[in-house]
């Protein structure tokens, strides 16, 4: 394969953590990551590394606990939605500074969604948080971003790998990191031994939260869950669809019960995660590429 890479990084919640993995191990494998395009979480890790800003970014998140999760998490009374969802961006500007996306590293591009004239919004240019800051508006559950009176909400609404919005070149490989797959989850003896460890805090989580780490042996899914859930299974679908009718050179598959939507206390793990399956995925793409070569 080229060593030039447009990268295209799935929506996915915490899920989208291990995007952070996936570009670390295609750096270590000598690949040139030339442009990215994200969704959702996808463009939060994607425009922190076009910013030149993944370590610090990394060294931040990984040092979250569950209980520094919960602060991040500024609660409001909206009907729009129960997190305003600007805590968590005002903390990350205190070691990124906002710059705009026409002047990053790399070319990068953001996907939101337009949720009243139902159409996508993609941002190449101006103000790199507020392009993150919309893109991640999880419906529901942040408040929308406002931008010139526009509601905007989770890109992955719409399209959770926005593979046509990432700018390439005749020589790139087109790689997608997707969270969301439908394939065996990898992680689950891990999620054991973390849910044992920190269960006085799981049901501290679950009182605010019910249905959200239960230990009930009859487990019920709280509301916040079940929609975060059915947000999850509509990407999947939709991500499945896009990845077909694109063909991309390598698709790295994560699997989509890997941590829920705000596990971001995991991160070192997720990121791991990434590292790990990304690997496999170019070992197997070169042995591939090696069998049809001997073949012709």
């Amino acid at each position: 394969m080229s060593k030039s890479v447009a990268l295209v990084l799935s929506s996915g919640g915490a899920r989208g953590v291990a995007h952070m993995g996936v570009i670390e191990a295609l750096l270590e494998q000598g690949y040139t990551i030339t442009s990215i395009a994200g969704s959702s979480m996808g463009a939060v890790v994607g425009g922190v590394y076009a910013a030149g800003k993944l370590e610090e970014y990394k060294e931040w998140i990984c040092n979250l606990d569950k209980l520094d999760v919960f602060k991040l998490l500024d609660f409001t009374l909206s009907t729009q939605g129960f997190v305003r969802g600007e805590r968590v961006f005002n903390e990350m500007k205190k070691f990124i500074q906002d710059r705009d996306i026409e002047d990053l590293d790399i070319p990068f591009s953001a996907v939101a969604t337009d949720i009243v004239n139902k159409k996508e919004v993609v941002f190449s240019s101006g103000s790199l948080y507020s392009a993150l800051r919309a893109s991640a508006a999880i419906p529901s559950v942040l408040k929308p971003s406002i931008i010139d009176d526009v509601e905007l909400v989770d890109g992955g609404v719409l399209n959770p790998i926005p593979i046509h919005h990432v700018k390439r070149m005749p020589e790139d490989v087109l790689v997608v990191s997707d969270v969301n797959a439908d394939v065996p989850d990898h992680m689950a003896k891990s999620k054991k031994e973390d849910k044992n460890r920190f269960a006085p805090l799981l049901e501290k989580w679950s009182s605010i939260f019910p249905g959200i780490g239960n230990s009930n042996k009859t487990k019920r899914l709280g509301i916040f869950e079940v929609f975060a859930r059915s947000i999850d299974l509509m990407q999947d679908r939709i991500s499945d669809y896009i990845i077909d009718q694109n063909n991309p050179h390598l698709v790295i598959k994560m699997s989509r019960e890997m941590c829920s939507t705000f596990e971001f206390y995991r991160s070192a793990e997720l990121i791991e995660y990434g590292r790990e399956v990304t690997r496999k995925a170019i070992k197997n793409e070169l042995q591939r590429s090696e069998q049809g070569h001997r073949q012709s």
